[in-house]
């Protein structure tokens, strides 16, 4: 288990990470879901043993990972944000270095190499320099590198940013076989559909905050939400607030010049009471459209906004 306790970061005057606590569960995927800028890396970070925080703690398998680091770093696969390959070097050359960084030598670091290009769809590229590769074969190979090692705890920083849907579906199974065999796996994103596809528990963080842990189930129950509406037109935004305020059983989300979203209480008048209303509403409406409860709308539920890439 991965425990977080109060962590806490400044970078001047910028607080990143504000008293940030949460449990990674042996065995789950839990994911960290925010925009660019919510504290997701510094977090990760943080919990890698790369950043010190201000303050709070990190525990890993019941050790703190700055009083102990290299016991803990020795458990810990860790795949960056940014790539960390050696261009000039084969992939297969790439993968044996660090191997041999965590001291695996001879038939079984080769073994091991051998393995992990399969795993990743790289082994017919083994022997090419990496500086020829797609960005989508060199994220792929980066996630080998965290891999190489088998270890206990992954922690995964937006591995699929910016490739082709051919390689993030290949990372996704990946990481699916490796937390079905028993690793603990942090991954950090911020698409939804990811989260909604590949975590056991998703954790929302927004301006370095955490602002609801739990499943997809109880995140969707947690905003009592049964449809959230979205209403696009010409007209303000303080009158559409005013005027959709006045609405029994909605809650207005956001209201703006031209666009304003709400949602229908579960237990309350219901949809097609609702709809009605808004439509009678005296708002110069353009469409209205409906969503079903996802992460989208229980961000939004949060936030006042969308989560957007």
């Amino acid at each position: 288990m991965i425990t977080v306790e109060r962590l806490r970061r400044s970078f001047g005057d910028l607080v990143a990470v504000d008293d940030v606590s949460f449990e990674v569960r042996d065995g789950e995927i839990l994911g960290l879901l925010g925009p660019n800028g919510a504290g997701k890396t510094t977090t990760i970070n943080m919990i890698a043993g790369v950043l010190k925080p201000d303050s709070g703690r990190v525990l890993v398998d019941g050790r703190d990972i700055w009083l102990e680091p290299t016991a803990v770093k020795r458990q810990l696969g860790v795949v960056p944000q940014e790539v960390a390959v050696y261009e000039d070097l084969t992939a297969r050359d790439n993968l044996s270095f660090w191997g041999s960084l965590y001291g695996l030598s001879g038939a079984e670091l080769r073994a091991r190499v051998d393995e992990g290009l399969t795993r990743v769809g790289l082994a017919e590229r083994a022997g090419d320099r990496v500086r020829g590769f797609s960005g989508g074969m060199k994220r792929r190979l980066n996630l080998c590198m965290g891999l190489l090692h088998r270890p206990r705890f992954l922690l995964l920083d937006e591995p699929t940013v910016g490739i082709d849907p051919q390689a993030r579906l290949n990372i996704l199974e990946v990481i699916r076989e490796v937390a079905g065999g028993g690793t603990t796996v942090l991954y950090t994103t911020h698409y939804m559909e990811e989260a909604q596809e590949l975590c056991d528990r998703i954790a929302i963080i927004d301006h370095g905050r955490i602002l609801t842990v739990g499943t997809l189930g109880e995140l969707t129950r947690l905003a009592g939400e049964a449809e959230v509406l979205r209403l696009t037109g010409g007209f303000a935004g303080g009158e559409a607030l005013n005027r959709l305020q006045a609405i029994a059983g909605v809650r207005v989300l956001q209201a703006g010049d031209g666009s304003a979203m709400l949602s229908v209480a579960a237990g309350g008048p219901g949809l097609l009471a609702v709809l009605p209303a808004v439509l009678a509403s005296g708002l110069a409406l353009d469409d209205v459209s409906i969503k079903r409860p996802d992460l989208q709308s229980v961000f939004i539920s949060l936030t006042g906004r969308e989560l957007r890439d």
